[in-house]
């Protein structure tokens, strides 16, 4: 598995890594036993990087990180954890005293002294332009509380500004076939300033898996049946904001274009992991087979690779171009 460096920490994460929203909640129900196996069938594949946060199964998807690396010292894997959700999104609950709160509950879940990175999960754009923001959370690397920070965002502008603010380790960003704006200015400035780029939502929430028609139905309690339209959370957060029928579309037309034998999801991963820019990419499992087809995708980078990546981009473009782009790029 290749390891790409972590902004300026010294640390190095896999080029594919894990995230963990489906061991949480909000994707149906996976047991913890087979949450255990796919943290543990990712890490032998050589991913070296969990993606969590502190509202996923309200600490759920944590605490299982916590158990799991608790039993394997040494161990060498980044826990990235995200806070900030846990309040309403408004800037005021933006504060060192609530930062001091989630982080310490963080650290409780996870069984550690000190996060190794702490996202701000999705905050408000004022939350991003308050310099007051960045004091909090460098006290709190100060303190030996976090080891660096970092902020997902949900727009390129959002990016662009958490790239500017010289404490930031990382951005966590969509980037997929479907949303491809931050290829435009995001991915240069955070390579220019040292950023690294978490690419999350990297099959648009399974529209990219090329499994789903028409016909697909989801549990109730998974928000690819509750928010399509931005009822829950971001419209963006669900299907990437594509219209679930334009996008069955445009998988169809990505999986045609791919030679036999290489399956739509592990092209999409590794297309985006080879985008210049990109640190990692972390798509979410609820099975061990996922689990491991996440993670050889990583097989697919590189000029021996089955896949032709540069054919593959242009049929990207293309298909954004004629499909998506117009209601996409204006709006993330």
């Amino acid at each position: 598995m290749q390891q790409n460096p972590l902004g300026r920490t010294g640390r190095d994460v896999s080029a594919i890594g894990l995230g963990t929203w489906q061991l949480g909640a909000d994707w149906g129900e996976v047991d913890e036993e087979e949450a255990l196996a796919v943290l543990a069938a990712s890490a032998e594949a050589g991913v070296t990087l969990f993606d969590t946060a502190d509202v996923y199964g309200d600490g759920r998807s944590e605490s299982v990180i916590g158990r799991f690396l608790a039993g394997r010292p040494g161990h060498g894997i980044t826990v990235a954890t995200k806070m900030g959700r846990r309040a309403e999104q408004r800037p005021e609950n933006y504060i060192a005293a609530n930062f001091r709160t989630w982080t310490e509950r963080s650290r409780r879940n996870l069984g550690v002294d000190r996060l190794d990175l702490v996202q701000l999960h999705c905050p408000p754009s004022a939350v991003i332009d308050d310099d007051a923001t960045f004091d909090a959370l460098d006290a709190l690397v100060d303190d030996g509380a976090i080891a660096a920070y970092g902020v997902s965002v949900e727009t390129c502008a959002q990016a662009l500004a958490a790239i500017a603010r010289p404490g930031v380790t990382n951005v966590q960003i969509i980037v997929n076939p479907f949303r491809l704006k931050p290829l435009d200015e995001v991915l240069p400035a955070a390579a220019a300033a040292g950023v690294a780029v978490f690419a999350r939502v990297p099959l648009a929430s399974g529209l990219l898996s090329g499994r789903y028609t028409s016909d697909t139905a989801f549990a109730a309690n998974d928000h690819r049946s509750y928010n399509r339209h931005g009822e829950a959370f971001d419209r963006g957060e669900t299907f990437s904001g594509v219209d679930f029928e334009t996008g069955l579309t445009a998988a169809r037309e990505l999986a045609a274009s791919l030679p036999e034998g290489i399956a739509l999801p592990a092209a999409t991963l590794a297309w985006i992991a080879s985008r210049p820019g990109i640190t990692t990419v972390i798509p979410g499992a609820r099975s061990v087979a996922q689990a491991r087809a996440n993670a050889a995708a990583a097989t697919l980078l590189g000029a021996d690779g089955a896949l032709d990546l540069v054919a593959f981009d242009a049929t990207v473009h293309d298909v954004y171009d004629r499909l998506l782009r117009d209601d996409i790029h204006p709006q993330w």
